[in-house]
């Protein structure tokens, strides 16, 4: 059928779309059905969603399918929008009738008037153009760049607007990434799993691992994204690292950056692709903080701070709180009157 009538039951179609008897056979149907998550926009509400439960629905009281609801859940994703210029009046002005301000930063005016403008965010559109081309984009940064900046700028459900410095921090991230994979492959002490550092890389890792997961999950990519930041940059820091903890980060890094993902697990030394590889899995154990970071204080002002295990006595916590040199240098030589330990929190010395 065409137009609406047609588009509006494509889903049902791919079960079998070889099927010249039936738009879809009740076998394949009653596997597949319902669709398990849609992600649309909200302006895509009326224009599919609301037709295609209509025709969902006509189809299921026909008994053509098995459930009466299509879908099973619905994420609206919010909109890129960019940035626009926008007169006194409240009228937007496209793109190319716009000039910054000789000798001004940041400030803006209609070339054919020489009004001041105001920066707005406003949705992309062609007749403003203010529309970033993606083909642009992945020729100056790369696909997985401009992939992993779209999930990067904020929550799925929430408009976000486009800005170029932010794709920068991203490409940033990925060349680190490709320099820690140089650091790993030429570091020939990388193949022994038992490093000095062996468990906090193994308790950073599995905390990694969780968070990517979950967040993958309920679809929180750009928080994801950030606890793959934060284990790089904690990597970073190590002189060496086990080859077996680096597999397992490029398993994370794949689906978001899969260019990068696929040559990075080449490198390893795999002839496969590591689009089928398992998703790696966490020990719980391993991701519960058994250290934390203890505040030291001198007459009530913060001087210095360490880390300790949380079952650290209070006698140890003051003895290594009297150590620290911040703590030390405004002690100045003093017997403290007094030392307050809060375990968990902060020792603060009185002098």
């Amino acid at each position: 059928m065409p137009q609406w009538a047609g588009s509006c039951w494509y889903y049902l179609r791919y079960l079998d779309p070889k099927n010249p008897k039936e738009f879809a056979a009740p076998d394949k149907i009653n596997y597949w059905m319902p669709v398990d998550l849609y992600v649309g926009g909200a302006e895509h509400a009326v224009l599919h969603l609301l037709y295609s439960r209509f025709w969902h629905k006509v189809l299921f009281d026909l008994g053509l399918v098995n459930t009466n609801e299509p879908f099973t859940r619905l994420i609206n994703q919010g909109l890129i929008t960019s940035f626009a210029f926008q007169r006194k009046n409240k009228t937007l002005v496209p793109m190319d009738e716009v000039r910054e301000i000789p000798g001004k930063t940041d400030e803006y005016e209609e070339t054919a008037t020489g009004e001041k403008l105001e920066r707005v965010i406003a949705k992309m559109s062609k007749s403003l153009k203010n529309v970033i081309n993606p083909d642009d984009i992945i020729s100056e940064y790369g696909a997985d760049a401009a992939r992993l900046y779209e999930m990067f700028m904020g929550p799925l459900e929430v408009s976000k607007p486009w800005n170029t410095h932010g794709l920068v921090g991203i490409s940033r991230f990925l060349e680190r990434v490709w320099v820690l994979a140089e650091k790993q492959m030429t570091d020939s002490s990388t193949e022994d799993v038992s490093t000095p550092q062996a468990e906090e890389i193994s308790r950073l890792l599995h905390k990694t691992i969780k968070k990517v997961t979950e967040d993958t999950a309920s679809l929180n990519f750009n928080t994801a994204i950030s606890q793959m930041m934060i284990f790089t940059n904690e990597l970073s820091k190590y002189d060496s690292f086990p080859k077996a903890v680096w597999a397992e980060f490029i398993k994370l890094l794949s689906p978001y950056a899969p260019h990068l993902g696929e040559e990075l697990w080449e490198k390893l030394g795999s002839t496969e692709t590591i689009t089928y590889v398992p998703w790696p899995v966490y020990n719980e154990d391993l991701c519960e903080d058994n250290i934390y970071t203890v505040v030291v204080q001198v007459n009530g002002k913060i001087r210095d701070k360490f880390e300790a295990p949380v079952d650290t006595g209070r006698d140890e916590l003051e003895k290594k709180a009297l150590t620290m040199p911040g703590a030390i240098k405004f002690i100045d030589g003093k017997t403290p009157k007094k030392i307050i330990v809060v375990p968990g929190k902060l020792v603060n010395i009185v002098v």
